[in-house]
């Protein structure tokens, strides 16, 4: 594929899938037009496709996926999941009303067999009336498995419908021909293909409410979005909808109702919860000049906003988007059970005829013979081994999401358990990012207030964010301004000018001291402590002394603990110097760290790590930190972080909270975990299952209930990971 054309991606809702099989043939379709790439994700019935627009068209794609023999259509918006969800409802409620129908014809047979086991071989229900209840379970409930078989076989593929239409039919049409040639000795079969059918229907059902519960994450992200919004115009306030909420509108948010927009507070002053972005519980301050974000809930007061993100735009419908993708997307360990599916079915059709004639010759009893062989195929499905990873996939990064943890895709989620060296960025990652004033000292008579005033009305024309710290400290200290002249920046060193007509100098110590070296036992102290030190002086007398820090913030040493615990090594790299360096280390637990480096070294920092056999996550929240993301086998970004990192980044932690790194580790172990125990029932079952059938162990109806209890045993084990304490 061209590296310089443009691809476009999008989603198709896929209908009519049997089994993973019918996954695996639109995907190598799809995957076998020019420039297109596919990912079917048989979980969710859906296909993440990429393509470029100058070759192929949505349209096209959704021919090729109708010429196999299924439906599809473009899910990239609400409206289109609703309409989804709609489908999906009907589909349920057609294939409840076959079940029901099924079963009532299918209950004398059953009845049947209980009297049979009680009373011997007697046939207590004439033929006729067997074969009477049987053709339309037969050939108008189990219609839908020759339509799949035609289609698969008409692909040049087998599937599940193929094992089903074939076990079921050589039943039924074995018992007719007894019928027809009146041989009396010989048992009817018509109860193996009507329990069969009833049972794999059942089954459907079972796995189609289990799977529907997989995606409850995203519909709740989607619940969550208003539908109205209080919007100004002409000097009037009018409620509208949603989709008429342009950027730079002024929108109203009244006590109790979710933010309909993002946008920056312009006036008001309330408390919102964040948890359904964030995951954190406690409600944030929200003040002028502050942003919000949609569907976050306005607690108290009355909040009026500039939009400055509508629609696909706002960060929740970013964060749907995220999800959904990832929930689509494969993990590598899906690999193998996606190349034994394909060569499953055929395998087992081979099986079946082998047991067949092997079972009538050593035993010399046809009878036998046919039940074995149907046996095998009726157990056979693969459909258990199809669902094994994904819907444990969709599960985990469900609940990631709503713990403020966003996986790019499958791949990252598998391999976060993997991690044994954790790389921080110190600034805005173990820390805050915000210096904020620490200590304040006044020499002589000079008040603590007093420095603060003076130095905040130096400060307050400069941009460095040392400046923001002093005047944020000031004014929480109810420390006045004053006017200040002959304002000067003096790079490198401070800022200077005139208030009251006395000449004033904050900076360095060094260069307020008159080019001499200042040292004292307060300013080791406190540089020892890591922090930066600044002297206010006059005419080259030292006024007093100013303290800035970047605080670790307060889930750091935690964080840094439980990964030690995890037995995951963990290293610090920063620009800073050696004494602030091994201060913030100290603080936060860390015993490995790096300082003085520059941006341009920590993805080499990075690369030497992994030569050393560490498996490299790494969590930073700068545009320096990306070539050292892109580098790690696995990279955090903290969503306060730049747009840059956070594209490059293959997990966001949208709580700014290192804590979120060991949740997504112990998440990514649970499902890992979980997918394990699926694929190793799905293949025990299988191996277990396939042997009994072919020694006559197992008769078709026993064999049809554990196929289709395998595939909802598999989505309910995955559903525990819901339940897990993970990141709690």
């Amino acid at each position: 594929m061209e590296s310089n054309r443009q691809l476009l991606s999008t989603d198709l809702q896929l209908i009519g899938m049997s089994c993973v099989n019918c996954a695996a043939k639109i995907e190598k379709a799809l995957n076998g037009v020019p420039e297109v790439k596919a990912s079917v994700n048989f979980a969710t019935e859906k296909a993440h496709v990429e393509f470029d627009p100058q070759s192929v068209s949505p349209e096209a794609l959704i021919k090729t996926i109708q010429n196999l023999g299924y439906q599809a259509f473009e899910v990239n918006s609400e409206f289109d999941a609703q309409k989804v969800k709609e489908i999906a409802a009907a589909e349920y409620q057609h294939d409840f009303r076959h079940f029901v129908i099924s079963a009532i014809l299918t209950a004398p047979f059953l009845l049947e067999m209980v009297l049979m086991f009680t009373q011997g071989h007697q046939e207590f229900i004439p033929r006729w009336v067997q074969f009477a209840l049987a053709t339309p379970v037969q050939f108008w409930i189990g219609w839908r498995f020759y339509v799949g078989s035609y289609h698969a076989l008409k692909a040049r593929s087998a599937n599940m419908d193929v094992l089903v239409a074939l076990g079921t039919t050589m039943a039924y049409l074995l018992s007719v021909v007894v019928i027809v040639m009146k041989w009396h000795h010989q048992h009817v079969y018509f109860e193996a293909s009507t329990a069969v059918i009833t049972l794999i229907l059942l089954g459907k059902l079972m796995e189609s409410r289990a799977k529907g519960k997989t995606s409850e994450a995203v519909e709740g992200l989607i619940r969550l979005q208003p539908k109205m919004a209080w919007i100004e115009r002409d000097g009037n306030w009018i409620e509208t909808a949603i989709d008429d909420v342009k950027l730079g509108d002024k929108v109203l948010v009244k006590n109790g109702e979710a933010i309909p927009v993002d946008g920056m507070v312009v006036e008001g002053h309330s408390s919102v919860d964040e948890s359904m972005l964030t995951g954190e519980s406690m409600p944030v301050e929200k003040n002028p000049d502050n942003h919000v974000y949609a569907a976050t809930l306005n607690q108290d007061g009355v909040l009026k906003i500039k939009a400055t993100s509508v629609g696909a735009k706002t960060q929740l419908a970013q964060i749907i988007k995220i999800v959904t993708t990832a929930q689509g997307s494969k993990a590598p360990i899906q690999r193998l059970a996606d190349r034994i599916s394909s060569v499953f079915v055929p395998v087992v059709v081979l099986i079946s005829i082998v047991t067949f004639f092997l079972t009538w010759f050593f035993l010399s009893d046809l009878q036998a013979a046919f039940v074995a062989s149907v046996s095998v195929l009726v157990i056979a499905c693969p459909c258990a081994l199809g669902l094994a990873t994904p819907t444990a996939v969709v599960v985990g990064i469900g609940k990631a999401a709503r713990m403020g943890i966003l996986f790019k895709d499958a791949k990252a989620l598998e391999l976060g358990e993997k991690v044994n060296l954790v790389v921080l960025d110190k600034t805005g990652t173990i820390t805050e990012g915000k210096p904020v004033v620490t200590e304040v000292h006044g020499v002589s008579v000079t008040s603590e207030l007093e420095i603060l005033s003076l130095a905040a009305s130096l400060e307050h024309g400069s941009s460095h964010p040392l400046a923001h710290a002093i005047t944020s400290g000031a004014s929480a200290k109810g420390a006045s301004l004053k006017p200040v002249q002959n304002f000067k920046v003096i790079s490198g060193h401070g800022v200077e000018g005139l208030i009251d007509g006395v000449q004033y100098q904050l900076g360095r110590p060094d260069w307020v001291a008159g080019g001499g070296f200042l040292q004292n036992e307060l300013i080791t102290r406190l540089e020892s402590q890591g922090q930066t030190v600044m002297v206010l002086g006059s005419h080259d007398r030292i006024l007093g002394y100013v303290a800035v820090a970047d605080r670790i913030r307060e889930s750091s040493k935690k964080a840094i603990a439980d990964l030690h615990a995890l037995g995951v090594q963990v290293m610090m790299l920063t620009g800073d110097n050696e004494g602030t360096a091994k201060e913030i280390a100290k603080q936060a637990g860390i015993r490995d760290y790096k300082s003085g480096v520059r941006p341009s070294d920590k993805a080499g920092i990075i690369v030497t790590m992994k030569r050393q056999k560490k498996f490299v996550a790494m969590v930073g929240d700068g545009i320096n930190d990306a070539p050292a993301l892109a580098m790690a086998d696995v990279s955090f970004s903290m969503s306060s972080g730049t747009d840059i990192a956070i594209e490059t980044a293959d997990i966001t932690l949208m709580n700014n909270d290192l804590e979120s790194v060991v949740h997504a580790i112990h998440l990514s172990k649970a499902t890992l975990k979980k997918i394990r125990q699926n694929l190793f029932f799905a293949f025990f079952y299988n191996v277990l299952g396939i042997p009994l059938a072919a020694f006559g162990m197992l008769n078709p109806v026993i064999a049809g209930a554990a196929m289709a209890m395998s595939s909802v045993s598999v989505v309910s084990n995955s559903l525990l990971l819901k339940r897990s304490k993970t990141g709690s």
